[in-house]
């Protein structure tokens, strides 16, 4: 009799073993939940075969059903296999208490495999695979490389900071013996910077913060910062200036920039980036190393200019969110409106063309994150909070060349 029963116990774990491979290759939650109830009958199955084989033999043949049901279902002790560590007794008495305890704990599980948590089902103590990956793949970047290209001072604990800068130096005059000398005061002007407040705040669940398959807590702390250096680097170009706001590039409070030299383009063509570079700057130079500020889509129409025998006009080469034209500098920023589209209206601000450093951001304070099981306690909830405080202004007379979209004449 017990020669059979072993023979059976073989096959069953023989059974076993190949679901949990099958566990293993599982990708989907369904399959698991099947394979978990195939594993939890085979398992009782297996502990009930253990018990009845380590009962002794009975002395006559017509007890031996008796004394083997008496070993399945009223037994003080029930086995459990545990894979590398053979059968181990388990608390509760046979398969009756087993299957309550089962019973019990289903709801849990459950849940668990519903959030696609590893879970321990059955006698056997089998914990499936875990199936959501421990890597969580971040998004497109968001965030231009303007803000850590321009100019920046740092001043703990200010409230505003003020940038003087030269605008002109008149020419020297002729001058007849005995004749006071022309007056050739050099005229400065001053940018302001005001302390703003800029904050992100984020609330995540306890549930999301204990999750150990995929660093969510630490990707929704790391957002903080990045929404928040977001927002500054759109601002350095839209920035109001008004009450608690950056003065932007496009604003009217930069006054360090003569709103006649702004530049206006209908459209993108073979001459607008020698319409662009040679606009900029005095009278007297061609200025170098300034970078073209613009919306992806107006790079997209420069790099479909082409020449009259088909090839590409201008040089592009990319690196992410930077590249150079035909070796002139770029820096892609989504706050600029695109010239090429035709949802952009006359008189909006498309480009900016200037010296990164004639843009300074006075920072009055480091960027402070901090993390609160407080405020929302009864509800589980978990606070994120950041804030900064920051000004920014033009800080050079006629710093950058602004381009509007023109009005299509018809």
């Amino acid at each position: 009799m017990k020669d059979r029963l072993k023979k059976l116990l073989k096959t069953k774990e023989e059974a076993r073993a190949a679901l949990l491979k099958r566990a293993d290759e599982a990708k989907e939650l369904s399959d698991l939940e099947e394979i978990k109830k195939q594993l939890e009958a085979i398992s009782a199955e297996i502990a009930d075969i253990a018990a009845a084989i380590a009962e002794p033999e009975p002395a006559k043949e017509e007890d031996g059903e008796s004394a083997r049901t008496a070993a399945v279902s009223g037994v003080t002790e029930s086995r459990s296999y545990v894979p590398g560590v053979g059968f181990k007794p388990v608390g509760g008495g046979g398969l009756e208490d087993r299957q309550q305890k089962e019973l019990e704990s289903s709801e849990k599980r459950g849940k668990d495999l519903k959030e696609g948590r590893a879970v321990t089902v059955g006698a056997s103590s089998i914990v499936l695979p875990r199936l959501d990956s421990n890597v969580i793949n971040p998004t497109f970047n968001q965030v231009s490389g303007l803000l850590d290209r321009v100019d920046r001072i740092i001043l703990p604990g200010g409230e505003s900071y003020r940038q003087p800068y030269e605008k002109t130096t008149p020419d020297g005059a002729y001058t007849a013996e005995g004749v006071a000398a022309a007056n050739t005061d050099v005229t400065f002007g001053y940018a302001d910077m005001l302390k703003t407040k800029i904050t992100s705040y984020s609330e995540e669940s306890e549930e999301v913060a204990k999750l150990p398959a995929a660093p969510y807590d630490s990707v929704i702390i790391e957002g903080i910062s990045r929404s928040l250096r977001k927002k500054i680097t759109k601002e350095i170009l839209l920035g109001a200036g008004s009450t608690n706001s950056l003065s932007g590039i496009f604003s009217a409070t930069a006054t360090a920039i003569d709103a006649t030299t702004d530049l206006e383009l209908a459209a993108i063509d073979n001459e607008t980036l020698d319409e662009i570079i040679f606009s900029y700057g005095y009278d007297e130079n061609v200025e170098e190393q300034a970078v073209l500020i613009l919306n992806k889509a107006d790079l997209k129409a420069f790099a479909q200019l082409r020449n009259t025998d088909g090839g590409k006009f201008h040089d592009i080469k990319t690196n992410g969110n930077s590249g150079t034209i035909d070796g002139i500098p770029f820096i892609i920023n989504s706050a600029c409106k695109a010239v090429t589209a035709a949802t952009t209206a006359a008189g909006n601000y498309c480009m900016a063309y200037g010296l990164l450093t004639n843009y300074k951001l006075a920072i009055f304070s480091d960027v402070d994150v901090k993390r609160s099981e407080d405020y929302k306690f009864r509800e589980g909830m978990i606070a994120h909070r950041g804030v900064v405080f920051i000004g920014g202004n033009v800080v050079a007379a006629n710093g950058f060349l602004r381009v509007k979209k023109a009005a299509v004449v018809e």
